[in-house]
């Protein structure tokens, strides 16, 4: 078979890997970069089969034209039995898609989206309900994401989980290794003693200066002997008018912003932190979260995460909380962080939980779609699904069709 990703980070590879060995899998990636994630080169296919379509990304007609052409000539020689695509609003999506509607051979979606993750509109929710149904089955990322495919469409007995996973057993382990070392490490990255940790794109939806005006608050209603710090990993649009609000709360003693991070990097921030913080106003799932829990940490997360229903249990690895609600999340870090507190059995319930949500969840989860697509009768698609998809495979019309 045949999975579609816009471009392999780490998890992708963990995934596809699980997926591979259960299965001949030939991972077919859109670009080798592009600008939203700044990933470095990942290496290690070792039980799939890579292709990289295009160099890089540049947004313009003339690369989703080659993309396209790219697109139909893998999969002519390819020729895939069943073919996993990557949501509803992609280029390589919809051509894909488009590909296996002329060729007869099914598709499943794999999606992350919720009913509430965006402001739904009802002609947007009819065509992406066409272009779901013409696929044979769905693989989501957990409960509300299954909850999402079955309104657009699919069958109950054609969707199954395990698209939002990481490589837990990379985590734990580097983790553990930082945590060995903890005091050689502090010093070598500059980190405090105790902190909160962050890690987000820098954009408006992570919604970190509300994050950070909670830590402010949480700094003076505290009565910890030592109260926390507060690292937050990223970068992004927004840095310049965040480093401007932390001078003006007066925290940059207290806030420290290390910058991005490469996956190698990530762990010992996690292991050498207390607690985790995801604070966005809305999120398809929030993958940090799940590193952030395989390195047993404790985790705060926003109830508009998509996550937050499958992987936080409340009062027992974390808390969730409403995002617009400052003083809710300053509560919860008073809490968590208060003496006698008991963050490492949270941690340890963090592991306990996530260890379910593996890359194997993923490989399982593709099987079991792979399989019910081979039997259950191809999707028919009318004419007016296949003037649908013709007009969104030549004009890319993604932007409206997005999450």
């Amino acid at each position: 078979m045949a999975v579609l990703f816009h471009r392999f980070g780490p998890y992708h590879h963990a995934r596809l890997n699980a997926a591979g060995r259960l299965m001949l899998v030939w991972g077919v990636e859109a670009c080798a970069t592009e600008e939203t994630y700044a990933w470095s080169k990942v290496e290690g296919a070792a039980a799939f089969k890579r292709i990289t379509l295009t160099d890089r990304d540049t947004g313009d007609q003339q690369w989703e034209r080659q993309l396209r052409q790219n697109m139909w000539q893998t999969l002519n020689d390819i020729k895939p039995e069943v073919v996993a695509v990557n949501g509803w609003s992609s280029t390589e999506a919809l051509s894909a898609l488009w590909w296996c509607i002329k060729n007869n051979i099914p598709a499943v979606v794999m999606s992350e989206s919720t009913i509430w993750d965006e402001r739904r509109v009802a002609w947007k929710e009819w065509i992406k309900s066409r272009l779901v149904k013409m696929c044979a089955a769905g693989l989501a990322g957990g409960k509300p994401h299954a909850d999402y495919l079955l309104r657009l469409g699919l069958m109950q007995d054609q969707i199954f989980l395990g698209y939002d996973v990481v490589d837990n057993a990379y985590f734990a382990a580097k983790a553990n290794e930082s945590k060995a070392h903890d005091a050689e490490c502090r010093k070598q990255l500059g980190l405090p003693g105790r902190y909160f940790l962050a890690s987000a794109r820098f954009i408006e939806k992570k919604n970190l200066f509300r994050l950070v005006e909670a830590y402010a608050k949480y700094r003076e209603l505290a009565q910890n002997p030592q109260i926390w710090d507060l690292v937050l990993l990223g970068d992004g649009q927004l840095r310049t008018d965040l480093s401007s609000h932390l001078s003006a709360l007066k925290l940059h003693d207290h806030v420290l912003l290390p910058g991005f991070k490469q996956y190698d990097e990530l762990p010992a921030y996690f292991a050498l932190a207390d607690a985790f913080v995801h604070a966005s106003t809305t999120e398809q799932w929030g993958l940090v979260v799940n590193e952030a829990m395989a390195a047993g940490l404790p985790v705060l997360v926003s109830n508009r995460c998509g996550c937050a229903q499958d992987l936080v249990r409340q009062g027992v690895n974390g808390f969730t909380f409403d995002p617009g609600n400052m003083e809710e999340l300053v509560d919860l870090m008073v809490k968590i962080s208060a003496p006698g507190f008991p963050i490492i059995d949270f941690g340890r319930q963090s592991q306990r939980i996530i260890a379910d949500w593996g890359p194997d969840r993923f490989g399982n989860g593709l099987l079991n779609a792979v399989t019910t697509a081979l039997q259950y009768p191809r999707p028919r698609a009318e004419l007016l699904d296949r003037l649908l998809l013709r007009l969104a495979h030549v004009t890319v019309f993604s932007d409206a069709l997005k999450t």
